[in-house]
Order: C-alpha cells, then sequence, then structure tokens
C-alpha cells in the first residue's frame, strides 16, 4: 500500500467513501503524495506522452492556427497567450516559435502557463525562462485571450454513476473487509440523462466551469481557444483509467504513482462555451484538423532538411489508427469574426458531433 493509499484509507475510516473526483483530485494534487507534486511523468522515462512530446509538428501548428485567429481579429495588443496544464512547457515554447512568424504578435504576446504543480512549475522555467504562473483560469489578466489546452480537460475530477434501474447510483471509493481500496455505490438517485441498467455516465462539473470562464472572457474581451483531448459527445461508459509506466493498471491500486484520466465529453464544454456568449465548433478529429492546417507539407520540409521524424510523427499525431481520430480539437471564439482555422461553428440546438 502506497503512502498515500494510507492516508485515503484513513480518510475513509473518519468520512466515508470518497467521490471518484475527490479520489482524482487527492491522488493527482495531494501536496506531498499526489502524482503531479512528485514527478515529471511525460516521455518514455515517464508514463505518458503528448502531442508536443512527440514532435515539434503538434506545437507550432497550434501556435500558427492561433496566430491567424489574432490576425483575423484586428491583431490585439497585448494579449495573454495562455495554457493550463502545460506539462514541460514543450507546447508553449513550439508555439511561442512558430508566431513569430506573424509581425508583431511575438512582442504583443503576455505568455501565461496555469499549473498547480510546484515541481511543474520548475521544469517549465528550465525550459522557458522567467514565466507567468497562475493557479486558476479566474486569474487571467482582462485582456484578449489566445489559449490552447492539450490533454487538460482529462485530468479534472469525474464523478460517475451506474444505472441499477431504479435510478443511477454513484460510484464512490470505500475500503473492503480487508481495509484495502474498493468501489462501491451509493443509493440511487434521479439525474436528468436517459439510460438503461448497466450504463455509466460520468460528469465533470469542472470541465464546464472552466470552459465557461475561458469562453467569457473570449466574449468580452476577444482572442480564441483551442481545446484537445480525447473523447466524444454525450458518451456514455466507464472511462476512467490509470497508466503507469506506458500500461493501463487498476486506478486503484497505486494511489498518487499512476495518472489517473477520464475522456472528456465536449458536449457539456460546447453548451458551456455557448451559454458564456461565445461562439463554439463541433469536435473534429484531430488528424484532419492538423492536416487541414498543412500538416502534411510542413512534415515534408522538415524531413527534407534532414529531420528523420517527422514523417513518422506526421503518422502518430494523425493516422486514424495513432493518435488522428481518439483526439478531438474543439476551438471557442467571440462571435461576429471568422473562426478559428481548421473549425466550423457549431449550431446551438446541435446534438450530435
Amino acid at each position: 500500500m502506497t503512502d498515500l493509499a494510507r492516508i485515503i484509507a484513513r480518510q475513509i475510516r473518519l468520512t466515508g467513501p470518497l467521490t471518484l473526483a475527490d479520489y482524482m483530485q487527492t491522488c493527482l494534487l495531494h501536496p506531498q503524495y499526489g502524482y503531479y507534486a512528485t514527478r515529471d511523468p511525460f516521455g518514455q522515462a515517464g508514463d505518458f506522452t503528448t502531442a508536443p512530446e512527440i514532435h515539434q509538428l503538434f506545437g507550432e501548428l497550434c501556435g500558427l492556427s492561433l496566430a491567424q485567429a489574432w490576425q483575423d481579429q484586428g491583431r490585439p495588443a497585448p494579449f495573454a497567450l495562455a495554457e493550463p496544464g502545460p506539462g514541460r512547457g514543450t507546447l508553449m515554447a513550439d508555439m511561442l516559435r512558430a508566431i513569430r512568424l506573424m509581425p508583431g504578435m511575438a512582442q504583443a504576446a503576455r505568455p501565461v502557463l496555469i499549473e498547480a504543480s510546484p515541481h511543474l512549475r520548475q521544469v517549465q522555467r528550465e525550459r522557458l525562462g522567467q514565466i507567468t504562473h497562475l493557479d486558476s483560469i479566474e486569474e487571467l489578466p482582462d485582456m484578449p485571450l489566445f489559449l490552447m489546452a492539450n490533454e487538460f480537460f482529462d485530468a479534472l475530477p469525474v464523478r460517475q454513476y451506474l444505472h441499477v434501474g431504479s435510478g443511477w447510483s454513484e460510484r464512490v471509493v470505500g475500503l473492503d473487509d480487508d481495509g484495502r481500496l474498493c468501489m462501491g455505490l451509493l443509493p440511487p438517485v434521479d439525474l436528468p440523462r436517459s439510460g438503461k441498467p448497466g450504463d455509466v455516465i460520468e460528469d465533470c462539473a469542472a470541465a464546464a466551469a472552466i470552459t465557461e470562464s475561458i469562453a467569457a472572457r473570449i466574449a468580452r474581451h476577444g482572442g480564441a481557444a483551442i481545446l484537445v483531448d480525447y473523447g466524444g459527445w454525450n458518451g456514455y461508459g466507464d472511462t476512467f483509467q490509470a497508466l503507469r509506466q506506458h500500461r493501463p493498471e487498476d486506478p486503484l491500486a497505486h494511489p498518487g504513482e499512476a495518472d489517473l484520466t477520464a475522456h472528456v465529453d465536449f458536449a457539456p464544454l460546447a453548451a458551456a462555451a455557448l451559454r458564456a456568449g461565445a461562439q463554439v465548433s463541433r469536435p473534429v478529429h484531430q488528424g484532419d484538423w492538423l492536416l487541414s492546417l498543412g500538416a502534411k507539407a510542413r512534415a515534408q520540409r522538415l524531413a527534407a532538411a534532414g529531420d528523420g521524424g517527422a514523417m513518422a510523427a506526421l503518422h502518430r499525431l494523425t493516422d486514424p489508427s495513432e493518435m488522428g481520430h481518439l483526439f478531438k480539437a474543439m476551438a471557442i471564439w467571440p462571435k461576429g469574426v471568422p473562426a478559428v482555422p481548421g473549425f466550423e461553428a457549431l449550431e446551438p440546438d446541435a446534438d450530435d458531433a
């Protein structure tokens, strides 16, 4: 049993079972034993590899997409160039390099990272130099906001419900007879979601609230946001998962030593953006989006210049059998301005994507 598992077990004995959201929050962000507080989880030496760590191609195209949106909105200056959950700072570094191609944009940018982990903040400073760190989206300055969020929402805590015939029973983390962590169910409740026995739904209130805050700032001050993550639209199913040393494992097995995530439901995020008065796109496949931005031509140029990994990276990022279809991208921008490159507006009454 890990140190954090003992702390969680003691808490359950004192106050009762934890919601899945509380369990995730503790495992990821406990100040002493939390996953992100104690390690650099990225790359081959860590537990997973994100798109920016695969190749510069991803971050460059993200930066150029935001650069075109900045140009289309009249080149506002100054503006916040923000990234929540920025990992090692690789994506921000690649975007900053890319936006230098747009005259005046780099000078107008005020780079901001939203990061909860003291350990990762230090890693980001080593990559980017002196950089502004914030604790939350709410602390962003009141100015135009151009934001890129890659694999940020999947790590936000979710609550999970199982349809048991008489209603939806929330899944919680408790203790078995031997004092080990185990899953349990609370009494059924009514929820405004249809289902049949055996169905599982997940609710991430934090994701909708953060999206609404981002969209409200964009609607008020201008800017754009691109959200990239794995997930779907009004999805059903148990997607709560743990990854350790690049392999899946039981999410209760090693609290604080494995990455915990759940697939992102883009439907409530889109609804939150519309509610905030912004325009939002349908989610599109990551591969289709990157190819629409010229990923293939850029990879070919890099390969011709001697980059031996460019074409393999293109395949991994865009092929449907790799990351191309699993990952989705969704954009937010103000009403009355051109769409962010690679996206089309979602009609407010759309019920699928």
